[in-house]
């Protein structure tokens, strides 16, 4: 029996992948009796952790919010779902898109002031109409930086829109390039398509090495009215740079899900106001990948979409197979097989990934190890964390 703790408010569907009689799901377990957390938006930075903690899985791409290096440390897998809302961002992008190009938000509200013109409205619309005329996107050019399942998503579908789309991502996946349509150009350098995109959309992950991604030398490099959309996260734009050229008119308008105070007051910035994934299919979409991410993990031993740990795709096994999260250094993987065969312990199947500073080991034996081998092993200098399946 596994009790998983929410920090959030979940959709119900986590409850059709983790079945009552192996899951206990709840906002109101003792953290001490707590095995693995289900999380969105809840800070977990200051949150203790405690030994029996095995996992954390955010229903959501972005992490910020969980302390991925303590959480490695005391051997707790961090999961998350990427691609589980890219839809959801894509629609949302498109929009952003058709948004930055056109006038249409103040078109609304130029509309919306005519209230009480009466008989006079119809001929006051053909009158002001042509203050919000924008160009069309069909035959424009679109720079799709970050090639993850939300970039490539909004690349095929600007290309079916008729768009020239140029692709920069330098990591790509294979999978992702499988994905990607044929008619996306692809940039090897940044500057390639910085200079011939009439708009530019972001998407990569906010780390120390994005953050500031579009600065000031990123910005001189693009074309003079250039419409910049960022629904990744905020901080990989400088805003500072980005008012400098909004006022001088480089940058034509700034289309953000991430508002703040000072885009808030500048008036060619469209803020929303962060609904990327807010939608209900979204939702469960993410909440289906985080427990089905657990489960695999808690049950089986394997790790899917981990942020910390090595992937590592296993079968159920047939024998009892014990887990050991460890340092990625020589020699400790052969101490445990002596141990375990010390004990009379048979290795029948045995696998080690790494990632980094860190590996995860995994022992299929003839027979359950006992506690003390356990301790044992646990004791070993570089092992951070060891657990028996079954």
């Amino acid at each position: 029996m596994f009790n998983i703790k929410k920090l959030n408010a979940i959709s119900d569907v986590v409850y059709q992948q983790l079945p009552a009689e192996q899951y206990t799901i709840s906002a109101d377990l003792e953290d001490t009796a707590t095995d693995a957390f289900l999380v969105r938006s809840a800070n977990c930075h200051d949150m203790p952790l405690l030994d029996n903690y095995l996992a954390i899985a955010r229903a959501g791409a972005g992490v910020n919010n969980i302390p991925l290096e303590a959480c490695s440390k005391h051997g707790i897998a961090v999961f998350n779902t990427p691609g589980a809302n890219a839809n959801a961002v894509k629609e949302l992008v498109l929009c952003g898109l058709f948004l930055g190009s056109r006038d249409i938000i103040g078109g609304v509200n130029w509309a919306k002031s005519l209230i009480g013109q009466g008989d006079q409205v119809g001929a006051l619309v053909e009158k002001g109409k042509n203050q919000f005329v924008g160009p069309e996107v069909q035959g424009k050019t679109l720079g799709v930086i970050g090639l993850g399942a939300i970039g490539v998503m909004v690349a095929n579908t600007a290309a079916s829109l008729g768009m020239k789309v140029i692709g920069y991502d330098p990591f790509i996946s294979i999978d992702n390039a499988w994905h990607l349509s044929r008619a996306v150009e692809h940039a090897i350098q940044l500057d390639d398509l910085l200079s011939e995109a009439d708009y530019i959309t972001i998407h990569v992950p906010l780390m120390d090495s994005t953050r500031n991604y579009l600065d000031v030398a990123q910005i001189e490099k693009m074309k003079n009215n250039v419409v910049l959309l960022n629904f990744a996260r905020n901080g990989l734009v400088n805003e500072e740079a980005l008012f400098a050229a909004l006022d001088a008119g480089k940058v034509a308008r700034y289309i953000t899900d991430f508002p703040d105070e000072a885009c808030l007051k500048h008036d060619k910035v469209l803020c929303i106001p962060h609904l990327g994934a807010s939608t209900p299919e979204s939702e469960e979409n993410c909440a289906v990948m985080a427990a089905e991410e657990l489960r695999y993990y808690l049950e089986v031993g394997g790790i899917r979409n981990s942020v910390n740990l090595p992937a590592c795709q296993l079968s159920p096994s047939r024998h009892s197979r014990m887990t050991v999260i460890h340092e990625n250094i020589p020699g400790i993987v052969g101490k445990i097989s002596s141990t375990l065969g010390e004990a009379s312990l048979n290795i029948e199947e045995m696998v080690n990934k790494s990632r980094g500073n860190i590996a995860y080991s995994v022992f299929d034996l003839n027979t359950t190890p006992s506690c003390e081998v356990m301790k044992m092993i646990s004791a070993f200098d570089g092992v951070i964390k060891v657990r028996a399946i079954r």
